[in-house]
């Protein structure tokens, strides 16, 4: 009788070690996921930061060019100003979005000046700038890449126990904004 109260036991104490070793496993996987989500936000951010130090010296050369279309300047400034000033992820990717809005109105100017696009700075800008925004598109779709191995996990049973236990969240997409969906309208009479 002694011997099968302590397999009974063992087997608990067994299953329990099991448990909690799992449930660990699954908290530390969590932690990861989220640490690599963070560091990939960072390189985003760095490509924003990059594309920001750009503007002012596109703005700046553009201007010269075309001092008549102020409120474009206006605008791409503003938009600068609201990104630099976000706090949130989500503030950071709506800004992020109504600056790229903004950066392609600037570069529709450009097309009115034949002479802009061929100052040698300007080129040298606009080229950066191009650079730029291919790398801002690499790391968000790398950051999404890894909310979405995150949020898979963080859906998926029985790390959905875990997830809701210790509160982790849903992270959130970085996404296009609306204006991006529409079809742009190309006209060759101006």
């Amino acid at each position: 009788m002694k011997k099968a109260i302590l397999i009974f036991l063992a087997i608990v104490v067994l299953l329990g070690v099991i448990i909690v070793g799992s449930a660990v496993g699954t908290y530390n996987r969590f932690v990861s996921m989220d640490e690599a989500i963070k560091a990939q936000w960072s390189q985003v951010e760095n490509q924003l930061q990059r594309r920001n130090d750009l503007i002012p010296n596109l703005v700046q050369t553009v201007k010269g060019y075309a001092a008549h279309e102020k409120e474009v300047f206006e605008h791409v400034a503003d938009a600068r100003a609201k990104l630099a000033g976000a706090t949130t992820v989500q503030d950071k990717m709506n800004y992020s979005n109504e600056l790229t809005t903004a950066l392609s109105r600037l570069l529709v100017i450009v097309e009115r000046y034949p002479e802009l696009k061929a100052n040698e700075n300007f080129m040298r800008l606009q080229d950066e700038l191009a650079g730029t925004e291919n790398r801002i598109a690499v790391e968000r779709m790398r950051y999404n890449e890894k909310v979405q191995v995150y949020d898979q996990m963080r859906r998926r049973f029985p790390a959905v126990l875990i997830a809701t236990l210790m509160n982790f969240k849903e992270a959130p997409y970085f996404k296009a904004p609306e204006e991006a969906k529409a079809v742009p309208k190309v006209d060759f009479g101006k």
